[in-house]
């Protein structure tokens, strides 16, 4: 058989994603502070968006996104529909989308996309700002700085000093060795090591330790109890940690009442000095939605209209620009942020009502929980939800990861709905595992010195309940708690009734 180059025709099929569809996965998977977040850098690069402030600008948010989706024919559209259903389309195409009165009409009332200057979902007044009762503190980098000022003069020995306090983390550990420090320095890990035990005798007493043991020790000596029983108490820590007190005594040799005198000095330090001063202010969780009861008994799922940005597209700047005068670079230009400012607007749109559908299905599925409490929450797959709202089951995982809700149970992330189950004694329907977990942490809050459960016993108690559940899950469970086994539990209350 002869070899010879050939021609040959293929007709084959292929998933492809446009930038605009990839934008779209983009911005749904996204926190609402990483959404203001990368609005604010859209806002910034493209002269035709704005920030909108008000309903009239609203209304002029849709007629622009309309009248851009007209001038650009290249794109393929089909007949309006739920927007969020296009992040499963088996191609390229996205489908044209309502305007915010559509939206606001599947959800019953007016919905404001965007964080306006004014009025809101969840505040009363648009001048509140939480931050303005946050006071400044001093850092912990600040204090550390200025001691370093008072007590160190020699001008090499402060630079040393002055990058090891950049290594020291908010709980006031530093977070490298005397080798690494002195290797980037240049210098020798002896004069390091020298600089290091000035900075050790900074307050607050315990910063610049590299593990607990020795931001206590540090502690421990400035208050003068580091004598050789509480230094055999700190190479122990483990033991002290199960509450293993026949073992301590024995290694310590000091009787019960000594040891635990000292355990008490122990539990007076602070294994996390650098906290007592001012850091960075956590930022506060906002709910993307809110769940209120009705009055006829139901749950109505709002959006947070606080946390969605709100931008126009300014369709009289981009026709002044791209007049009868204007060169074809600059309305190539133009163009492509026009299209790009309409492929914004209808992500945005299309992410809001994703999220809507998303958190009301999920409240749909779970009413037993919303009503009764923890012990009613059903096992709940993306997979039930996806096939109940028709949607990808990828595209339900998107939408649940970073997004919150405000319930009357509280805030939950959209994940904590989704458990596995427990299969039911009865043959009933099966258990949330969360509810199981639940359950298993009852059982234990309520032992007793003398009455601590194993958990073949809370195994045989759930069993005893309807609940068939195997030994190992029930340790995985109670691990997954924080609690420790029913050894170191039957130590502990011990400890506590001695």
């Amino acid at each position: 058989m002869a070899i010879a180059p050939k021609l040959q025709q293929r007709q084959t099929q292929s998933l492809v994603m446009t930038p605009q569809l990839q934008q779209a996965i983009k911005l749904l998977q996204l926190s609402n502070i990483e959404l203001a977040a990368f609005v604010e850098e859209q806002l910034e690069s493209n002269p035709l968006l704005e920030r909108g402030t008000g309903d009239e600008n609203r209304r002029e948010e849709a007629a622009a996104a309309r009248v851009a989706l007209e001038e650009f024919k290249e794109v393929n559209m089909d007949a309006p529909n739920a927007a969020a259903e296009s992040l499963d389309a088996p191609d390229h195409v996205i489908h044209e989308q309502s305007s915010s009165a559509d939206i606001a009409a599947d959800v019953g009332g007016a919905v404001d996309w965007s964080k306006a200057g004014s009025g809101g979902s969840f505040t009363s007044s648009s001048d509140f700002n939480p931050m303005d009762n946050v006071e400044a503190e001093i850092t912990l980098r600040a204090h550390l700085t200025e001691q370093l000022g008072i007590d160190i003069k020699d001008d090499k020995e402060r630079l040393i000093g002055t990058y090891l306090i950049d290594h020291v983390d908010e709980n006031g550990y530093l977070r490298m060795t005397i080798e690494e420090a002195a290797e980037r320095l240049n210098v020798s890990t002896a004069r390091v090591q020298s600089v290091l035990t000035q900075l050790q005798t900074f307050e607050p007493t315990g910063v610049f330790s590299r593990d607990l043991k020795e931001c206590l020790s540090l502690q421990l000596r400035d208050k003068n109890e580091l004598d050789k029983p509480m230094q055999v108490l700190l190479d122990n820590l483990q033991l002290l940690a199960k509450h293993d007190l026949g073992k301590l005594m024995k290694l310590c040799d000091i009787s019960k009442d000594a040891l635990v005198e000292k355990i008490t000095i122990l539990k007076s330090l602070a294994p996390k000095p650098g906290l007592a001063f001012g850091g960075e202010v956590a930022a506060a969780i906002e709910p993307d939605v809110a769940i209120r009861e009705t009055p006829q008994g139901g749950w109505a799922v709002e959006l947070n209209s606080d946390t969605l940005p709100r931008v126009l597209i300014n369709n009289r700047y981009f026709a002044e620009i791209c007049g009868p005068n204007a060169d074809e670079a600059t309305k190539t230009f133009m163009t492509e942020c026009q299209q790009n400012a309409s492929w914004l607007v209808k992500s945005l749109d299309q992410r809001a009502r994703t999220i809507l559908k998303v958190a009301t299905e999920i409240v749909r599925q779970q009413d037993g929980f919303f009503a009764y409490g923890i012990d009613n929450m059903r096992p709940l797959n993306l997979k039930t939800v996806a096939e109940a709202i028709d949607m990808h089951e990828s595209t339900v995982s998107r939408v649940t990861s970073n997004k919150y809700m405000n319930t009357p149970r509280g805030l939950f992330e959209f994940k904590y709905f989704f458990t596995s189950g427990i299969s039911s004694l009865d043959g009933g329907d099966d258990i949330s595992a969360e509810a199981v977990r639940h359950k298993i942490k009852i059982l234990i809050d309520e032992e007793t010195d003398g009455k601590v459960k194993s958990d073949d016993k809370i195994v045989k108690m759930l069993r005893s309940q309807g609940i068939d559940v195997a030994r190992r899950t029930v340790a995985k469970y109670r691990e997954s708690l924080g609690i420790p086994s029913s050894v170191e539990r039957r130590r502990i209350l011990k400890h506590k009734s001695a």
